[in-house]
């Protein structure tokens, strides 16, 4: 999201920002928002909807669908292939934040890189913005759980030999493979109410502490872009064009200048790359390129990656303060607790910087705006 401030304007507000966040939103592991409880029937149309859904519930407006990837409904969902576990766990999850290294982080940008794309898409240097990471919580897992399963027998029934038990799978066509398909695409359109819910809570913290409108304050939504999913595409493969099924695990969609899937308003310059860092450094805005379209169907990286275990992290973090570490860099972070700050340590991750560097090198996608955190909620 972005904003009309700048970060000299939120100075002394950004504790306040970050302390409202915190209690705004549900985070961590099993966290649950008490006063939204989804019976049954309100979870289907949740599945089948996506982010229409928390829309027509009154979080958001309907210009934000404009600039979510697929509009924030995958139309194959089907509720009937998700789990009643999966729907058990997802009753109260909705509207709140994951563990591990999903955040709400306040930032400000400090380098534009691509004066024309920044412009296209609201960004100028010094401005505050809003980075969301999260999806679609315990339904989601769930419903992975439960299709690895069926999935590694579906390898045996179809004779498909597999390097590693992870990469279980069944023929696109089969019966078991539209099955899952169509409860990833519901965990998907979980996973885009989910975010939009939190984007009309961060509208609402501004609010309060600014004591001003989301429109005055200029609160908008840049992109909603998914970075673990299947999608049904259409791709030049030995110079034909073809439908394929493009699975982006730890990636995400990189769609050149003058696809019809990149919304109107960036059209001309390519899709809105979103690439999270860690808390400690920076995030970057990319956009999208022919070259990706020709070279990784239209695919580029989502994040920096870690360099070690959650097990290590925490090892290496025993006896100190994470969460003064970072104040010292400038940087206000709230976790529901101690061990996910040691498990999120920046030293975790690689240098998301070169990573975005290589990136670019390669023309998969091309760098727009650096983003230097200034406060984070995590999971």
């Amino acid at each position: 999201m972005r904003s009309v401030l700048s970060a000299q304007e939120i100075g002394g507000k950004l504790h306040d920002i970050i302390d409202r966040l915190f209690i705004n939103i549900p985070s961590g592991v099993g966290s649950r928002r008490k006063d939204l409880r989804l019976g049954r029937k309100d979870l289907e149309r949740v599945l089948a909807k996506g982010a229409r859904w928390a829309i027509e519930q009154g979080y958001g407006t309907e210009s934000d669908v404009r600039y979510i990837e697929d509009n924030g409904q995958i139309p194959f969902a089907d509720p009937d292939n998700v789990s009643e576990k999966a729907y058990e766990r997802g009753k109260d999850q909705l509207g709140t934040l994951g563990s591990g290294n999903h955040f709400v982080e306040v930032g400000h940008i400090t380098e534009i890189y691509d004066e024309k794309a920044a412009g296209a898409f609201g960004l100028f240097k010094g401005q505050v913005t809003v980075m969301v990471h999260t999806g679609s919580r315990g339904l989601g897992y769930q419903v992975c759980d439960d299709y690895i399963r069926q999935m590694i027998k579906a390898s045996e029934k179809y004779g498909i030999v597999l390097a590693d038990r992870q990469l279980c799978c069944a023929p696109f066509g089969s019966p078991e493979g539209q099955r899952y398909f169509s409860a990833m695409a519901a965990a998907a359109n979980y996973a885009f109410a989910n975010r939009q819910m939190i984007t009309h809570w961060v509208r609402e913290t501004f609010e309060q502490v600014f004591h001003a409108g989301a429109g005055k304050l200029g609160l908008s939504l840049v992109y909603d872009v998914c970075h673990n999913i299947a999608k049904l595409e259409r791709h030049v493969v030995g110079g034909k064009e073809t439908q394929l099924c493009v699975h982006r695990k730890g990636a995400t969609r990189s769609f050149a200048p003058g696809d019809l899937a990149v919304p109107e308003e960036y059209r001309k310059v390519g899709q809105p790359v979103l690439v999270p860092g860690d808390m400690g450094r920076a995030s970057y805005v990319l956009c999208g390129t022919e070259r990706a379209m020709d070279e990784t169907f239209g695919s580029t990286c989502h994040g920096a990656g870690r360099m070690m275990s959650r097990g290590e992290a925490l090892r290496r973090t025993k006896g100190r303060s994470v969460q003064r570490e970072l104040e010292e860099r400038n940087v206000y972070v709230r976790a529901a607790s101690r061990g996910t700050l040691g498990e999120e340590m920046p030293e975790a991750y690689k240098d998301v910087s070169k990573v975005v560097q290589v990136v670019h090198a390669a023309g998969i996608s091309r760098l727009v705006a650096k983003i230097v955190p200034l406060g984070a909620i995590k999971g």
